[in-house]
C-alpha cells in the first residue's frame, strides 16, 4: 500500500510532464528539436572543454595538477549551487505549493509527501547542471585517455552528487523553517539566503584560487607542488566525487572507500531529510501559512495620476518584493556578483607567458560571453515566468484597454533596466580591474547591451508563448519545454554575436597594441557586425512576441 501510494502522489507529476513533451495524437517535433539543439550544445561544450583542459594537460606536470585542481573546484562550486537552488526550491514546494491542502486531506503520512517533493525538487533544480557538466567532466576523461569506464562512473558521481545535494537542501529547509520563529515566510527566505551566501563564501575562500598560479607565496617550489596537489576538502561531498575522479584520472584505479560514500551519500542525507519532515513539518508548515500583515488604501491622495506604464511597473514590484522566494535570492546574486568580480582582482596576468594587454583583452572579450549566459541564467530565472505569475488573474490584463503588445513591451522596459544595469556593472567594473582601454572596452560594453536587451526580449517572448497560468510557483515553470526552448535559442545567440566579432576585434585590437594605424576595412567588418547584431536581436526578440502575443490571445 506504501509502494502504491508513493507512485499515485507522483502521477499528476509524471503524467504532466509526459502530456508536456511527448502529447497524444501527434509528434512531438518541439521535444526532438529541443533534444538535437541540447545535444549540439553539449558537443560545443565538450569540445571546447577538451581544448581547453588540453592546453593545461601539455603545460608539463604543474599543468596537470592545475587542470586537476580546476576540476575539484567545479565540483565543490556546482555543489553549493545545487544546496542553495534546491533550498530556495523545496521552501516553495514543500511549504507554500497549492495542492498542500488536497495532499492533507488525504491519508498520507508526511514521510510519502517528503519522497514526492524529493523526487520533483531534485529533477527541477539539477537537470540543468547534469545535462551541462557531463560534456565538461567528460572532457577530462578524454585529455587523460581514461578509458571508457571512466564515463559511467563519471555520470554515476554526477547523479549522487545531485542527490546529496538535494537530501542536504531539504532538510536543511525543513529543520530551519521549524527552528527560525519566522512570523513571515520572506523572513524564513531570508535567513536560508544569508546563512548560504555565508556557507558559500567560506567555502570560495577556503579553496583559495589565487594560490594556485603564483608559486612565489611558497619558499619552495616543492611545497608549492605539495599545497596545490591536495585533494579538495574532504569533508565535502562533492569532494568525494571530484577525489574519486581526479585518482581514476591520473592512476586508473577507483578509491572503494570514496566509492562507497558516494553511494551511501544519497540515501543517508534522504532519510535524515525524512526524520525532519516527520519531526518538524507539521510545526513548520503551521508558521509558513501566518498573513503577512499590514493594511492596503484603496483611494489614491491628491491630484496625482499615474500613467499606465507606471501603473504596470508598480504591479510588477510590489509582486515581486511580496514573494520573498524570489526577492531573496538577489543576496545570493549579490554574492556571486562580488565573488566573480574579485576572480578578475585575484589573475595574475603579469606571470603569463603573453603579453600583459594581450591576455586581459583576452579576458575582457570571454567576459562578455560568460556575462551573456549569466543574463540568460537569471533571465530564464526572472523574466520568463512572469507571464505566467500573473496566474488567473491574467483575464485583468485581457479585459483591460491594455493591448498584449503594449503588455509585453511594460514587461520588457521594466525588467530590461535592472538586467541592463547588472551586465554594464559586471563589464565595465571587469575592465576596470583588467585596465581595459580602447576599441575593446568599446566592444565589450556595446555587445553586453545588444546581448542583454535580446536576451531579456526573447524570455518576455518566450515566457508568453508557454505561459503557464496553472504553475504553483516561478520555479516550476523551469522545466517545462518553453524554458528549455528559451535558453538553448538565447545560448545560440550569444554565442553567433560573439562569434560574429572575434575576428575583427582580433586583427584590430592586434593593430591597436602594436601602435599601427588600423586598416579600414576592419572597422567596416566591425559595423556590418553591429549592424547584424542589431537585426539578429530585433528579429529574435520580433519573432518571440509574435508567437507570444497570438498565444496570449487564444
Amino acid at each position: 500500500m506504501t509502494g502504491d501510494m508513493y507512485l499515485r502522489l507522483l502521477t499528476p507529476f509524471l503524467r504532466t510532464s509526459r502530456n508536456r513533451f511527448f502529447p497524444a495524437g501527434r509528434f512531438p517535433g518541439k521535444s526532438v528539436g529541443v533534444i538535437c539543439l541540447g545535444l549540439l550544445i553539449c558537443l560545443v561544450l565538450y569540445l571546447v572543454s577538451v581544448k581547453v583542459v588540453g592546453y593545461f594537460h601539455s603545460q608539463s606536470e604543474i599543468g596537470v595538477i592545475l587542470s586537476l585542481k580546476i576540476f575539484q573546484m567545479a565540483w565543490i562550486v556546482v555543489f553549493a549551487m545545487l544546496i542553495f537552488s534546491c533550498m530556495v526550491s523545496s521552501v516553495s514546494t514543500i511549504f507554500l505549493s497549492l495542492d498542500n491542502e488536497i495532499i492533507f486531506a488525504a491519508p498520507v503520512d508526511p514521510a510519502e509527501i517528503y519522497f514526492m517533493r524529493y523526487v520533483t525538487t531534485t529533477i527541477h533544480t539539477s537537470w540543468m547542471m547534469i545535462v551541462f557538466s557531463v560534456p565538461v567532466f567528460g572532457a577530462y576523461g578524454r585529455v587523460f585517455q581514461a578509458g571508457y569506464f571512466y564515463w559511467p562512473l563519471m555520470v554515476a558521481c554526477v547523479a549522487c552528487t545531485a542527490l546529496m545535494a538535494s537530501g542536504f537542501g531539504m532538510m536543511l529547509t525543513v529543520m530551519l523553517v521549524r527552528f527560525f520563529p519566522a512570523r513571515q515566510t520572506k523572513d524564513i527566505i531570508f535567513y536560508l539566503s544569508l546563512c548560504f551566501g555565508i556557507f558559500i563564501y567560506i567555502i570560495f575562500r577556503m579553496l583559495r584560487p589565487e594560490d594556485l598560479v603564483n608559486p612565489d607565496k611558497y619558499a619552495h617550489f616543492v611545497e608549492y607542488l605539495s599545497v596545490i596537489s591536495q585533494p579538495a576538502a574532504p569533508f565535502v561531498p562533492a569532494a568525494w566525487s571530484a577525489n574519486l575522479l581526479s585518482l581514476y584520472l591520473l592512476d586508473g584505479r577507483v578509491d572503494w572507500l570514496l566509492l562507497g560514500l558516494i553511494v551511501l551519500g544519497g540515501p543517508s542525507l534522504y532519510f535524515l531529510g525524512e526524520w525532519a519532515m516527520q519531526r518538524f513539518f507539521l510545526t513548520g508548515y503551521s508558521r509558513s501559512q501566518e498573513s503577512f500583515g499590514g493594511f492596503r488604501s484603496f483611494t489614491l491622495t491628491g491630484g496625482y495620476r499615474p500613467g499606465t506604464a507606471k501603473w504596470i511597473f508598480r504591479k510588477e514590484s510590489k509582486a515581486f518584493l511580496r514573494d520573498s522566494a524570489e526577492w531573496s535570492q538577489l543576496f545570493m546574486i549579490g554574492a556571486l556578483v562580488i565573488v566573480y568580480l574579485y576572480s578578475f582582482k585575484a589573475l595574475p596576468v603579469d606571470r603569463s607567458p603573453l603579453q600583459t594587454e594581450y591576455i586581459t583583452n583576452l579576458i575582457s572579450f570571454l567576459n562578455v560571453g560568460m556575462t551573456g549566459f549569466i543574463i540568460t541564467s537569471l533571465a530564464g530565472r526572472f523574466v520568463f515566468p512572469s507571464i505566467g505569475a500573473e496566474t488567473q488573474a491574467f483575464w485583468l490584463i485581457l479585459s483591460s484597454p491594455l493591448g498584449v503588445g503594449r503588455f509585453l513591451v511594460y514587461k520588457f522596459l521594466f525588467y530590461s533596466i535592472p538586467f541592463t544595469l547588472l551586465s554594464l556593472l559586471l563589464v565595465i567594473t571587469s575592465d576596470g580591474l583588467l585596465a581595459i582601454r580602447g576599441p575593446m572596452w568599446w566592444f565589450s560594453v556595446t555587445a553586453s547591451v545588444i546581448i542583454c536587451l535580446t536576451v531579456v526580449g526573447m524570455a518576455v517572448g518566450f515566457g508568453a508563448m508557454y505561459a503557464d497560468f496553472k504553475a504553483e510557483n516561478r520555479a516550476a515553470a523551469l522545466g517545462g519545454m518553453g524554458a528549455l526552448l528559451f535558453l538553448f535559442a538565447a545560448m545560440t545567440v550569444v554565442f553567433v554575436i560573439l562569434c560574429g566579432g572575434a575576428w575583427p576585434m582580433f586583427h584590430l585590437m592586434r593593430q591597436w597594441i602594436g601602435g599601427r594605424d588600423i586598416y579600414w576595412g576592419y572597422k567596416a567588418y566591425l559595423a556590418l557586425w553591429l549592424l547584424f547584431s542589431v537585426l539578429l536581436g530585433v528579429s529574435c526578440v520580433f519573432i518571440s512576441w509574435r508567437g507570444g502575443c497570438r498565444a496570449l490571445r487564444r
